[in-house]
């Protein structure tokens, strides 16, 4: 019998097949769910998680077996699981993560040393390249006093003028904007208390740095604890994301872990079937960074696809209404402060990183600069805003016309990438945006860990080059050869993910039993829309073809096998929905009849209840440790 939950542990145990009984309970055929019904199962099935359904890292994946050798080896056929009342599998994540964190405040914190000014007292210590040669580089030092975050003025209301007597605004969305204004309130606070009761006094901006730090992490320890929640059997990958090489390097470099952590809880609250929470999320992080409204794409891929319109149209409504709570007033009160972030991203040129800087570098082209007396690089704008539009809909079609549906977490990945990857702007710390996303979708630790060492050597090259040979820096090359290993790799991951959509079986999640824990109420619903792939359409090409050249009917007949020829195998005759089948005169061409239809989609079932499920829990090899010299199923490539 099951040892009921400790307190804290987000994976209670309960009797082995309830989450079975809750995720059937979710599938509606009349399409929309009854909400009150809909939410609770899904809430029921989030909650409930036995410990033997755990998967266990150090029997699946060769990378973390051979890591436990330091420690002892994996873990024993006859443990006991899921009985630490201390040491949860949450609780360690989070303990892996402020290591993490801690080890991201020291790699900054040679950028808040101080030295003698000369008049007996102290200032910032930046000389000699420090910033750059110790890749310590971060947003928060410098612009603490030229955004005159150090007078606590109020963002968006005060302004600067720079060398070239243009008047600047603080540039970044509202909710970032006011949250490093309101780290600077603390900070003064902090220090006058410490005035007052006679601490020792560290310099504000050293002060404002790292109380920013403290609460940064705070937010990324509930970005762990989100991610968590979704990944459920698969708790232990969320040390991915804990463990990460890129967290130690940009958890400090500027403020992205505020919307990071948003953005993983409203992924959290789709999951649990709370999609106006979600929306509300989505809304408050879009308004921090643009990335989260993202998501709104890969949910409205999924939600049409089966037939759940209703909860993501709450999700989309729930996030305009937070996003113009929030900016409006803003709008209102400082509409050329608010309006310093989308001037500012229209008139940049391309980043270092980004592959359009990359091919101008290596090849001299100027072609991405802005034209003679423009304000903005328009070429370099469209071409960026056309590509992404482009991935957007490669993504959607997939998401529509994959075999089996995908999960959130592998379309929400696809998304994002596609806008790093395309973007004209990628600065290095924007790949801080794929860590819950990637845990969630490609869950391999090998790739996922060499992708993010590569990111790190990719800042350090970056700061060298800043330097200069001449101050014992880089050129720039070794850094563009590094952010091309970089873009290799994560091209990778993007390739592993689309062959787990089209392959299911390869998908570590799907073999582990679940469907899509990130999925909330589409989680296990039958599709209602889908669309051909594009080999269908290149067959259904075919066939036509040969038809017309024969003298036959052009239209496909049904032969009494129950294959149209527009169905791809694997679909649901609900493809029939999607498209016309008639005649001029509006009537059924032969086979795509009612009755036709019925009898195929009764086929269908039969031959599906019929085959055996490769899913089967009971006899999934995770329940057990591999035995000696076999291959387990997570060193799949």
């Amino acid at each position: 019998m099951d040892e009921p939950a400790q307190n804290g542990d987000v994976f209670p145990g309960e009797p082995f097949g309830q989450s079975d009984r809750a995720a059937d309970q979710r599938s509606d055929p009349a399409g929309e769910p009854d909400s009150a019904a809909e939410v609770t199962a899904v809430r029921t099935a989030v909650a409930t998680l036995s410990p033997r359904d755990r998967v266990i890292p150090t029997w699946t994946d060769p990378t973390v077996r051979r890591a436990s050798e330091v420690l002892g080896g994996p873990l024993g056929s006859h443990a006991v699981v899921g009985r630490a009342r201390l040491l949860t599998p949450l609780r360690v994540c989070l303990l892996f993560a402020i290591v993490a964190l801690i080890g991201g405040w020291l790699f900054k914190a040679a950028c808040i040393q101080q030295g003698p000014d000369g008049a007996g007292g102290v200032s910032l210590d930046q000389g000699g390249q420090r910033p750059w040669l110790t890749a310590c580089y971060n947003d928060v030092v410098p612009l603490y006093g030229s955004h005159k975050l150090n007078q606590q003025a109020l963002p968006y209301k005060a302004s600067w003028t720079s060398d070239d007597g243009s008047v600047h605004y603080m540039e970044y969305p509202v909710v970032t904007g006011y949250w490093m204004w309101g780290v600077s309130e603390v900070a003064n606070g902090y220090l006058k208390l410490a005035k007052a009761i006679g601490l020792p006094l560290p310099l504000d901006v050293a002060a404002y740095f790292t109380i920013g730090a403290v609460l940064l992490g705070a937010l990324y320890l509930w970005a762990v604890a989100s991610t968590a929640r979704i990944a459920r059997r698969r708790v232990w990958d969320v040390a991915i994301m804990c463990l990460s090489p890129l967290l130690i390097v940009h958890a400090f470099t500027n403020w992205d872990i505020v919307a990071i952590s948003i953005t993983a809880g409203a992924m959290a609250a789709w999951a649990r079937g709370r999609p106006v929470l979600a929306g509300a999320l989505i809304g408050l992080g879009t308004a921090a960074k643009l990335y989260p409204v993202l998501l709104l794409g890969p949910l409205l891929v999924l939600c049409l696809r089966s037939g759940r319109m209703q909860p993501w149209l709450r999700a989309a409504v729930s996030a305009a209404v937070v996003w113009l709570v929030i900016n409006v007033p803003v709008i209102l009160a400082y509409p050329a402060g608010w309006y310093e972030f989308i001037k500012l991203n229209s008139t940049r040129p391309a980043e270092y990183d980004s592959w359009y800087s990359i091919y101008a570098t290596l090849s001299g082209s100027k072609v991405f600069d802005k034209a003679a007396n423009a304000t903005s690089p328009t070429l370099l704008n469209v071409l960026s805003l056309g590509l992404f539009a482009l991935c957007c809909l490669a993504i959607g079609w997939l998401g529509l016309a994959a075999r089996r549906r995908p999960r959130f977490a592998q379309l929400a990945f696809l998304v994002v990438t596609a806008f790093l990857l395309t973007n004209k702007v990628w600065s290095p710390q924007y790949s801080l945006w794929l860590l819950p996303l990637v845990v969630l979708a490609v869950p391999r630790w090998r790739p996922v860990l060499s992708w993010q060492f590569v990111e790190a050597i990719v800042w350090i090259l970056l700061m060298f080059s800043f330097a200069g040979v001449a101050n014992k820096g880089l050129s720039i090359y070794p850094f563009i050869a590094a952010a091309l290993l970089r873009d290799a790799l994560l091209l990778m991951l993007v390739v592993m993910v689309v062959r787990d959509i089209q392959r299911p079986d390869t998908d570590l999640v799907r073999m582990a039993g679940d469907d899509d824990p990130s999925g909330g109420v589409f989680a296990d619903a039958p599709d209602r829309f889908v669309l051909p792939s594009i080999g269908s359409l290149v067959r259904r090409m075919r066939r036509k073809t040969g038809a017309n050249m024969d003298g036959q009917h052009s239209g496909s007949v049904d032969d009494g096998s129950g294959n149209t020829g527009f169905e791809e195998p694997g679909h649901p005759p609900m493809i029939l929905e999607a498209w016309a089948q008639v005649d001029r005169s509006g009537n059924p061409l032969p086979g795509f009849d009612a009755a036709s239809r019925a009898r195929r989609a009764a086929e269908a079932a039969a031959r599906e209840a019929a085959a055996p499920s490769p899913q089967h829990r009971g006899s999934h090899p995770y329940v057990r440790p591999p035995e000696a010299g076999a291959e387990s199923l997570g060193e799949l490539p």
